[in-house]
């Protein structure tokens, strides 16, 4: 049976994946997206082990206000992109600053 360090260590590698895919890469805002969508996963998996452990429903239920926060911020990174791709066609992120009006 799997304990809740496993799944612990499993959470802070992927969290630890994702903070090293922010810093490492800097230009694509399509791969910090994902890495941000990664560290929200590490974190989900940190409350349902948690919530398991404990026996306790909290944290499954604060995991789908996470879902649902994730799905948004997607949505609003990929409007986001989609203007930077259409006026400067480029997804560089040092190219955002151009977009000031």
């Amino acid at each position: 049976m799997i304990g809740l360090q496993e799944y612990l260590i499993v959470g802070a590698l992927l969290f630890s994946i994702g903070v090293a895919g922010i810093f490492l890469n800097r230009k694509n805002v399509i791969i910090i997206l994902m890495c941000i969508e990664l560290m929200l996963l590490a974190v989900n998996t940190n409350f349902i082990a948690f919530s398991q452990a404990l026996n306790d429903s909290a944290g499954q239920i604060f995991v789908f206000f996470i879902l649902t926060v994730a799905a948004a911020e997607a949505a609003i990174g990929l409007a986001i992109l989609i203007v930077l791709f259409r006026n400067l066609k480029t997804v560089d992120v040092s190219e955002i600053d151009a977009l000031k009006g």
